[in-house]
């Protein structure tokens, strides 16, 4: 059989789990929204019935501020998905990008949409931080992987949705929409159960527990409770030192870091954002006539999405490395077409019989890269961190995604502008290859594994060899105080 385990079986129970991961996610179709709003806006933008005046230079500005504001949304990610937890992190993302969405559609100025897109930024950064988190922590480990990747598949949504609407309708129109899905969200979302994992590490047993019977459609979580209970006491008291150390004393926490930033590098590495953003030039350079512009945008995002859907159904019975090696490979051999094309028609061939074929690579890249590299990092950096170092480690990790993107757009830009846009495409390759290798190499296999098993596979340890009289001592305490039997 393709799935060992029927869906029914899969899905059994999870209700809750799944209610609570769609809503918290809501907010991301948003987010993809935002991210892909420039492409088809800037145009009407600068038209001469736009209804606001921008200039070129300004419109440069309206898809850069968006990024700007995830930078500086980092520290502020990380300080609250501890301080105030990642359920009300997350309900805190949706509200801002709600006011966002509000001030573009009645913008007077240009500069309104500029602190907006420069907020929304900000509350994307906290929603891609603070849902991968609070999923991990929540979810059953045998749908895990499938309700972890929603956040993508969620983005996804919002920029095809974006790609079929905003070219054909006023500016206000993605706005509204934008707001309405919002409101979804957070008229359902506050009502959902909190991270036990976040509770119990906040001395929330009571609550805790509560919220996992909640989840789980079942009053008998003792077990579950005693290990989530002693997995986060251990985090907790295991070293002296501080947070930010821990990333780099903690072996399991080191090598999570690690991974998590070759992982976010990769993803770039690989040209997602230069596909992203110079789609309509790549097709028009390699002489493509066979789709418009704005046809071919929609088709990319839209085999995209389903490639995430896929892996999302599939990353939970083929594990998370085959997912990547698979992608890794499928997604080089596509650049690497790419770029010996680009290479055959700088030299001067006769490339117009086969001016299908980056087209077709282009299409084939987009479907294999959220299989795997696009889709299977998100569902890692909220496994592999131990809950002590979660928000700094996931933060950190996604400050090295944005960096990256910023990158390779650069890189890009000066490599095809001095030697041709083939070289890029072969650096990009490259980088697709070794992040298979990579992944056979060094990261372990997280299917159907607890949190606190993942820590021990990333010590090198086995839970016999830890559990010490100091490990068994948290357990106690909540033993003695009536929550543990």
């Amino acid at each position: 059989m393709l799935f060992p385990n029927s869906v029914t079986d899969k899905f059994q129970g999870t209700f809750p789990q799944i209610l609570a991961a769609v809503t918290g996610t809501l907010s991301a179709i948003s987010d993809g929204m935002q991210y892909g709003w420039t492409a088809p806006t800037v145009p009407i933008l600068l038209s001469e019935d736009s209804p606001i005046e921008v200039t070129p230079h300004q419109a440069e500005w309206l898809e850069t501020i968006l990024m700007i504001g995830a930078c500086f949304g980092l520290p502020v990610t990380m300080y609250l998905v501890d301080k105030i937890g990642r359920k009300k992190s997350l309900i805190t993302s949706a509200t801002t990008t709600l006011i966002a969405w509000i001030v573009i559609a009645l913008a007077p100025s240009v500069e309104y949409i500029f602190a907006a897109r420069f907020f929304a930024g900000m509350a994307g950064d906290m929603a891609f931080v603070a849902a991968p988190m609070y999923i991990a922590e929540m979810a059953d480990q045998k749908i895990r992987g499938f309700l972890s990747g929603l956040v993508y598949v969620m983005m996804l949504t919002g920029i095809l949705l974006l790609y079929c609407v905003a070219p054909f309708v006023p500016i206000w129109v993605p706005c509204a929409l934008g707001v309405f899905i919002n409101c979804i969200g957070l008229a359902i979302f506050p009502f959902q159960p909190d991270s036990p994992y976040y509770l119990l590490y906040k001395n929330k047993p009571e609550k805790a527990k509560a919220a996992l019977q909640r989840l789980r459609r079942s009053e008998d979580v003792e077990n579950e409770f005693n290990d989530i209970a002693t997995a986060v006491d251990r985090q907790k008291n295991e070293g002296k030192h501080s947070k930010f150390q821990d990333l780099f004393l903690i072996k399991s926490s080191r090598k999570a870091l690690i991974i998590m930033v070759v992982l976010n590098a990769s993803q770039h590495m690989s040209s997602i954002s230069v596909m992203l953003m110079n789609l309509h030039s790549i097709l028009a350079e390699a002489g493509s006539f066979y789709v418009a512009a704005s046809t071919g945008a929609i088709i990319f995002s839209a085999v995209m999405f389903c490639s995430a859907m896929s892996a999302s159904l599939a990353i939970d019975n083929f594990g998370r490395k085959g997912l990547l090696c698979t992608s890794g490979i499928m997604a080089g051999i596509c650049l690497l077409v790419i770029a010996i094309y680009f290479t055959m028609k700088d030299a001067g061939a006769d490339v117009l019989p086969y001016s299908w074929i980056p087209l077709a690579m282009v299409m084939l890249y987009a479907a294999f890269f959220k299989f795997g590299i696009g889709l299977v990092p998100i569902v890692l950096t909220a496994e592999l961190f131990p809950a002590k170092t979660k928000a700094i480690g996931m933060t950190l990790s996604d400050a090295f995604y944005v960096g990256f993107a910023v990158i390779t757009l650069e890189l890009y830009i000066e490599l095809k502008n001095s030697f041709g846009i083939q070289v890029p495409f072969y650096i990009f390759a490259f980088s697709c290859f070794c992040t298979a290798i990579f992944t056979i190499l060094y990261i372990p296999e997280t299917k159907g594994k607890t949190l606190e098993e993942i820590q021990f596979i990333l010590k090198g340890t086995s839970s016999e060899q830890e559990t010490t009289p100091e490990a068994k001592e948290p357990k106690e305490v909540y033993r003695n105080e009536g929550f543990v039997p």
